[in-house]
């Protein structure tokens, strides 16, 4: 069992995160990392992002390779950020069709005015967060690594034919990829975990250190 008192040795990658954008950010014993086989099941039933991008399922390891990688480091820092888009009642309905078609340009306007800003949000994310894994890094904790939720957005299209990514400096796995369960990681962190979001959405994202 990991010391409680121990996890004040990693306040430097705490207070950074925060500095990086975070919202929230809390350094836990990596076994409060919970891992689900059933939030892969999730990511094949339903997600749009199934197999298109080789941070996902299938490429991503499984839950259960995935569990026994968790189980080999002592430590994570778990961090909720928040985007700057913003959706109310209404934008949210248009947000979950498949087909805008059908929608007067000005709403159609909208969502892509969401998602532009939604995605460069997941992008300032990822950014932080590997400043975050190399800063680890940089103080000895060598074999740091990130995970953020949902799927890749660097490039319009991932090299899937290949399973050669074109940015392995930058791409990181799914958190829900592999089988994190964000809620009740969330839960375990003490950060507040909304769902549905109320108007600008969260995104989380982790780091394994040890």
């Amino acid at each position: 069992m990991v010391p409680k008192t121990k996890l004040k040795e990693f306040d430097f990658l705490r207070k950074l995160a925060l500095e990086l954008g975070a919202a929230d950010a809390r350094v836990i014993p990596a076994s409060e990392v919970v891992v689900e086989d059933r939030v892969v099941l999730k990511c094949k039933v339903g997600c749009t992002n199934y197999g298109k991008t080789l941070v996902c399922p299938p490429y991503a390891p499984t839950a259960k390779e995935f569990r026994k990688i968790v189980g080999e480091y002592s430590y994570a820092l778990f961090m909720k950020f928040k985007s700057k888009a913003e959706a109310d009642e209404d934008l949210k309905e248009n947000l979950s069709k498949s087909d805008l078609s059908t929608l007067p340009k000005s709403e159609k306007e909208k969502v892509d005015k969401f998602w532009a800003a939604w995605k460069t949000d997941k992008k300032e994310m990822l950014t932080s967060v590997i400043k975050l894994e190399k800063e680890a890094m940089h103080k000895g904790y060598s074999l740091a690594v990130s995970l953020v939720s949902g799927a890749c957005q660097i490039c319009e299209k991932c090299q899937t034919e290949t399973c050669i990514c074109a940015h392995p400096d930058m791409a990181r796995y799914s958190e829900e990829a592999v089988g994190v369960n964000v809620r009740k990681t969330a839960k375990n962190a003490c950060i507040e975990f909304t769902f549905p979001y109320p108007n600008n959405p969260e995104s989380f994202a982790l780091l394994l250190i040890d």
